[in-house]
């Protein structure tokens, strides 16, 4: 024990230890803990690059979406068509059959307890 305190007085005793210190604390305050650091700021930078991505998706969305209002704008074929095949709507003299792939679900079968 005797030693250690005698390596933490020679330690403490060299006269630039405190100045190297308070700036490895500063660095590590500024570089990591602040909430303006430099770990928070590439973070951030980060973020920006995802969001900016995210806007030109919705850019190029947009776009997309105005061109088919154009066109259904200009033509009532194209409108009727949407009706039909997204809301299943028809004319007065029409039937329509919606027809499934999907396989009947089994109703699971229950277990009936014997009572003794």
């Amino acid at each position: 024990m005797k030693k250690l305190k005698n390596i933490c007085l020679r330690i403490f005793r060299i006269k630039a230890l405190k100045y190297v210190l308070v700036t490895i604390f500063a660095i590590v305050l500024i570089g990591f803990v602040d909430e303006n650091s430099a770990w928070h700021h590439m973070k951030n930078k980060q973020r920006i690059a995802e969001l900016e991505e995210e806007i030109n998706l919705q850019n190029e969305q947009h776009k997309r979406n105005q061109t088919r209002i154009r066109e259904i704008d200009r033509d009532p074929k194209a409108m009727e068509k949407i009706a039909r095949e997204r809301y299943f709507m028809k004319a007065d003299d029409e039937d329509i059959f919606v027809l499934s792939d999907d396989n009947e679900k089994e109703q699971p079968q229950t277990s009936h307890e014997t009572v003794e």
